[in-house]
């Protein structure tokens, strides 16, 4: 499975983006989605995932009320709307995905996924 990102870009606090991650290669509906950030000196942490089927989604505490992930299978896009963006918002945003017939998924955990998109750099001005 190939993920491309994008999206990202330089906003103002407070500002909306809406990053996409587009998946190629194999059937995109079976697989569970995630979006993980990394910021400058840090470790790459979970952000939000979506389970195949849309019906359950997943977010860190830090974004809980200010993002929200959906997907769209007929596209084989998935997509991170971010509302209310302060600096620490700043990172790049790595979508990642595993097969939901290999059971065991926590989407939480970044072991738990198998294929990685390149990240999308997303700046927060104050």
């Amino acid at each position: 499975v190939q993920l491309q990102a994008s999206g990202g870009g330089l906003v103002q606090a407070r500002g909306s983006l809406r990053l996409s991650c587009a998946a190629a290669g194999r059937t995109y509906s079976h697989y569970h989605m995630g979006w993980f950030r990394q910021a400058p000196g840090k470790e790459r942490e979970f952000v939000a995932a979506i389970s195949w089927s849309g019906t359950s989604t997943y977010y860190a505490d830090s974004v809980k009320g200010r993002f929200a992930v959906s997907r769209d299978n007929a596209k084989s896009t998935v997509y991170l709307q971010m509302n209310s963006l302060t600096p620490e918002d700043t990172a790049v945003y790595y979508c990642a995905t595993r097969n939901s017939r290999r059971l065991g998924w926590s989407a939480r955990e970044r072991d738990s996924y198998d294929y990685w998109g390149q990240g999308t750099l997303v700046t927060v001005s104050s």
